[in-house]
C-alpha cells in the first residue's frame, strides 16, 4: 500500500496517511544529540500492509540525515532495526561509565 509519510513536528511524530486518512504514526523525542522512538501505532484497518515499516524507514532515514544516534525503546522500531542491518549503525551506544 502506498502511504504518504510526513514529519508532524508539532506532534513529535511521523505520520502515515492513505487517501487522507491517518494510517499510523511513530512518536519521537528529539534533541540535538539523540532521537528516541518510544511508540509506534498502526491503525487496525492498515495492519499487515507495510505501514509500520514505512514509518520506521522514514524515521530512521531522518535520524541519519540529522546525524543523530537512535534509542529505539519502541519494540517495533527496535525489531525493525535488527531485521535491517543497514540501520544498525544508528543505534545509540551508551559509553558512560560509573566507577567508585
Amino acid at each position: 500500500m502506498n502511504a504518504t509519510i510526513t514529519d508532524a513536528a508539532d506532534r513529535h511524530r511521523f505520520e502515515a496517511h492513505i487517501d487522507g486518512s491517518l494510517a499510523g504514526f511513530a512518536e519521537y523525542l528529539r534533541s540535538d544529540k539523540l532521537v528516541v522512538y518510544p511508540h509506534t501505532v498502526v491503525e487496525p484497518a492498515y495492519e499487515g500492509q507495510g505501514i509500520g515499516g514505512a514509518l520506521a524507514r522514514a524515521a530512521l532515514d531522518d535520524a541519519r540525515d540529522r546525524g543523530l544516534p537512535v534509542l529505539a525503546t519502541c519494540p517495533f522500531i527496535a525489531a525493525w532495526i535488527r531485521r535491517h542491518p543497514e540501520y544498525k549503525d544508528l543505534a545509540y551506544q551508551n559509553r558512560s561509565r560509573v566507577s567508585d
